[in-house]
């Protein structure tokens, strides 16, 4: 079976990962995705049509007709439009609550490894970005706990996400800046953050600028350097961190320089000497002590960062998520938690809870989802 025939014919065991129908017609009546019951009669109804609209690939035009035809809704594409325009807040409050469902488990061990990273999407016959998807990876339970969809200007920072007392966060250079660093070093947390020799100053222990390079030089081959360093975040509070590096092979060592020059002449300009002569390293940013790890476990972590970026690969290319189809900005918004609400249901489906009972899925109590009680509005 494949995910569109789960859609049709496993609909009902779907539904249920989200909560009752009633709990469903409630979200739907507060959030304003429900207000007239003309073509469509019921929130559940309204649900599978977004859900067939979004995560099924189905034009407005095919998404009417089949509801039409498994009579769950009668609908005019141009009116099927309009509903979905409004059902962007809706779909991100289910979407949120399948996410706390996934974040609400805590790990044992000494670190709750966490990922993060974002994606851009675009709509059709567009250039650049449109929306850019921020997504944190619970890697001790590989689930995605967090989900945010913003426009281009929503940058990437550490500060979209939350994190407690024993998370270690796992991020590219992208968030190697001083402000979110700091919040998660506020929050008592831990964080692992690939970095570059100028995009966050660094400081030696007695508070001399750090020569990222120098040290870098020093360092033999095959071995993991481990120099302590020291960042002022943007409250003018230091915080103490080390600058874990190792040499990178010949092989790699080129590829990367080969990238650098690339990007710089995309841009008009020539690379930077000292752009070249850092692409012979590969270094972190850490303010995990050394006793809790050593600088060659901190490099062996990072490596596992790179499996989100398999989760992106996979809803790219799968789950079709980088072709929106729709140019209004809320129906492309409620195609996008509709498609990442859908990934859910069926990871749900096959994973979740086909082990845990004979039926195949989980049957929902009362107060296992209470969607009237969310204040939750992407």
């Amino acid at each position: 079976m494949n995910e569109r025939e789960a859609f049709e014919f496993q609909w009902p065991y779907l539904a249920s990962f989200i909560g009752s129908t009633e709990q469903i017609e409630a979200s739907a009546v507060r959030t304003g995705a429900l207000t007239r019951r003309r073509e469509v009669k019921s929130a559940d109804a309204l649900l599978r049509l977004a859900m067939t609209y979004g995560f099924c690939g189905f034009s407005l035009r095919q998404t009417a007709a089949y509801a039409q035809s498994l009579g769950f809704a009668s609908i005019s594409d141009v009116a099927l439009l309009k509903r979905l325009r409004g059902c962007d807040r809706w779909l991100g409050e289910l979407l949120a609550h399948k996410l706390s469902e996934r974040a609400g488990a805590m790990p044992t061990g000494a670190f709750r490894l966490r990922i993060v990273d974002a994606t851009t999407v675009n709509r059709p016959g567009t250039h650049g970005t449109d929306f850019r998807i921020h997504v944190g990876m619970n890697l001790t339970s590989a689930q995605i706990d967090h989900v945010e969809i913003t426009d281009a200007k929503g940058g990437e920072t550490l500060n979209r996400f939350t994190f407690i007392p024993g998370d270690l966060v796992l991020a590219d250079r992208g968030y190697a800046h001083r402000n979110g660093l700091e919040s998660v070093a506020r929050a008592g947390a831990n964080f692992i953050v690939r970095t570059n020799w100028q995009n966050l100053p660094l400081e030696s222990p007695d508070g001399s600028p750090f020569d990222i390079l120098s040290a870098l030089r020093s360092l033999g081959e095959a071995e993991a350097g481990d120099f302590a360093v020291q960042f002022r975040g943007p409250s003018g509070k230091l915080f103490p961190a080390r600058l874990v590096a190792a040499r990178r092979s010949e092989p790699a060592a080129a590829k990367t320089r080969k990238d650098a020059t690339y990007e710089s002449k995309k841009k008009g300009r020539l690379v930077d000497a000292r752009t070249l002569e850092s692409a012979g390293f590969f270094y972190v940013l850490t303010n995990v002590p050394t006793e809790q790890l050593a600088a060659t476990d901190v490099l062996e972590l990072y490596r596992f960062r790179w499996q989100i970026e398999m989760n992106f690969k996979d809803l790219k290319s799968v789950l079709d998520l980088n072709n929106i189809p729709a140019k209004d900005p809320a129906l492309a918004r409620s195609w996008l938690y509709a498609k990442l609400l859908g990934a859910f249901l069926i990871d749900d489906l096959t994973s979740r809870y086909v082990s845990f009972s004979p039926w195949g899925y989980k049957i929902q109590r009362p107060t296992d989802l209470d969607l009237e009680a969310s204040s939750h509005s992407p």
